[in-house]
C-alpha cells in the first residue's frame, strides 16, 4: 500500500530543516521504503523549502505513521503539521505499466 505523507514547517525554520537534512536522507535511505519524496516549496523567483512530500510503501497506516513520527525532521521539532493518507497511483512515468 501506498501512503503519502506531507508535513508542512513551521514559520522560519529553514535553518533547523538545512541543519538536519542530512539526518533525514539518511533515514530515509535506511528505511527503503520511500518511492517518491521531496520538498514543498515557497512561490517566488527563489524558492525555498517549507514542508515535505513523501511517497511510501507499506503494508500499513500504522507503519506509515511511525516512518513520519521517526523522521529526524519531526523529532527535530521542524514541523506545524503533518497528515498521512492512503494514496493510489494512476498516471506518471514511474509506474508500472499495465494492459
Amino acid at each position: 500500500m501506498h501512503y503519502i505523507i506531507t508535513a508542512f514547517d513551521k514559520d522560519n525554520s529553514l535553518d533547523l530543516r538545512m541543519s538536519v537534512r542530512p539526518d533525514h536522507l539518511a533515514y530515509a535511505q535506511e528505511k527503503g521504503i520511500t518511492v517518491l519524496g521531496g520538498p514543498l516549496l515557497t512561490e517566488g523567483d527563489d524558492p525555498k523549502p517549507r514542508g515535505s512530500m513523501i511517497i511510501v510503501e507499506v503494508n500499513n497506516k500504522e507503519e506509515a505513521e511511525d516512518f513520519a513520527a521517526n523522521d529526524p525532521y519531526n523529532k527535530a521539532g521542524l514541523f506545524e503539521k503533518v497528515s498521512v493518507r492512503r494514496w493510489m497511483g494512476a498516471i506518471g512515468p514511474w509506474l508500472p505499466s499495465g494492459d
